[in-house]
């Protein structure tokens, strides 16, 4: 299974490295189009010969068998690893489940910012971005794809490998021949994934939120946006069209609504203020295409004096043609902010008068998404004895199927509680309620 994923793999990376290559004009197309399919086609060739020699059929046990003759043999010692679990078999079980994980997230977060790299290289040439500044948003990109959804799913995959392979090596029968059933077999790897998910838990709330602000605001300078200010969340600095500065607390893009909003324009040859507004919100208006400024006041500047000021309960200002889609480059706030700071930004909005539900839902999946990887190990448990001698490609649809299932399920019922059908703490708590009773289901109507 691993390595059949290890080829597709290299094919794609070795596919798009060649289409690139003819982009830039430094390979013939036809030869980019076809030497992945050559080379690999070759190699296929080659493991269908050596399936026709007898005794040959065990490429990986060739290979260990000729780096053993040069390294020394050293006699197993498993009280070594883990000794601190309480009997031998849980060790056994564990490594191998964590062989699987590290495999699992090492390909899939690679994959993943291999991905993102071929797709900031036109604008990393065209906004002349040092490579070295892409590397750096890789880096800060690295811990989100961890966290979610990276990091359980990988945990799923790590569950169906090791007791998939155990299955179909007739492991798990012996087990149960010598009196061990498969609750027990699958303890090591619950508790496990209980520690993975308080890990996640702490990793999102110390690390992520600041390694997000880095990266949003490095992919904002390779894509060439508006400059803005990332270093507090809950206050937005966003340079507009021409020369003038906006600030604002929050910005709603579904209700089209800048709440606590300052303009500052500034005269583009000396950089001095020439007009300030303020307002304690405004909304677009598609009929007038421009906002609609309330309860505020502006004034006119000549230099350093204040030349007059004006309130108002409601008006426009029609040069200001920054359309809601201009805002909409921001990345969002929940996730530049751990659950403290996140809770104060919503007590602040909810004294103002805002609509904050779409950010108590994300408040609350701070605590639901890190469970995501303790009910992938509840629900793979009873699939990777099911499914074990059906072979790897059943496993990996498997594992597909429940994790396109579950971020299905998630982002349904975050969508009504956006809109207000459901208590925020419902929305994000129902959909590891279901797939945990699901869990738990199965794996009391397991065979053990």
């Amino acid at each position: 299974m691993t390595a059949l994923f290890l080829a597709f793999f290299c094919y794609y990376l070795a596919f798009v490295s060649l289409i690139g290559l003819a982009r830039q004009r430094t390979l013939p197309v036809p030869v980019a189009l076809w030497l992945p399919n050559v080379v690999f086609g070759i190699v296929g060739l080659i493991f269908l010969a050596r399936m026709e020699r007898p005794g040959d059929r065990d490429l990986v046990g060739a290979i260990r068998g000729a780096f053993a003759r040069w390294l020394p043999e050293q006699p197993f010692q498993p009280g070594r690893r883990l000794a601190l679990l309480p009997q031998l078999i849980d060790t056994y079980i564990l490594s191998n489940f964590l062989f699987y994980f590290a495999v699992w997230l090492a390909s899939l977060v690679s994959m993943t910012l291999i991905y993102n790299f071929f797709e900031l290289i036109g604008d990393m040439i065209h906004n002349h971005i040092p490579l070295f500044r892409v590397f750096t948003y890789l880096f800060f990109l690295a811990p989100s794809l961890i966290s979610y959804p990276t990091l359980p799913i990988s945990v799923l995959l790590a569950v169906l490998g090791a007791f998939g392979v155990m299955t179909k090596q007739n492991e798990v029968t012996a087990f149960k021949a010598c009196g061990v059933s498969l609750f027990r077999l699958a303890v090591p790897v619950l508790i496990a994934s209980v520690l993975f998910s308080g890990g996640l838990f702490a990793f999102d709330y110390y690390y992520v939120p600041s390694a997000n602000r880095k990266q949003d605001a490095l992919r904002d300078e390779i894509k060439g946006r508006a400059t803005q200010t990332y270093l507090n969340p809950n206050r937005k600095w966003i340079w507009g069209a021409g020369s003038r500065i906006f600030y604002y607390k929050y910005f709603d893009p579904g209700q089209k609504l800048i709440a606590g909003v300052y303009v500052f324009e500034l005269d583009p040859s000396t950089f001095r203020l020439t007009r300030e507004i303020s307002a304690e919100r405004a909304h677009w208006s598609a009929s007038l295409a421009t906002w609609v400024f309330e309860n505020g006041w502006n004034s006119d500047f000549r230099g350093t004096e204040r030349v007059s000021t004006r309130d108002f309960q409601a008006t426009t200002f029609p040069e200001l043609t920054e359309a809601p889609d201009y805002f909409l480059k921001e990345a969002p706030q929940d996730k530049q902010m751990n659950f403290l700071q996140l809770d104060r930004y919503i007590r602040d909005l909810r004294q103002s008068g805002f609509d904050t539900m779409r950010l108590q839902v994300r408040f609350y999946r701070k605590f639901s998404v890190p469970l995501f990887a303790t009910i992938m190990a509840l629900i793979a448990v009873p699939f990777a004895f099911l499914v074990g001698n059906r072979g790897a490609m059943t496993g990996i649809g498997v594992s597909i199927a429940i994790a396109i299932v579950y971020l299905g399920v998630s982002s349904l019922f975050e969508k009504i509680g956006d809109v207000n059908q459901l208590p925020p703490a419902i929305a994000a708590w129902a959909p590891d309620a279901v797939f945990s009773l699901a869990g738990l289901y199965l794996l009391v109507r397991m065979r053990s």
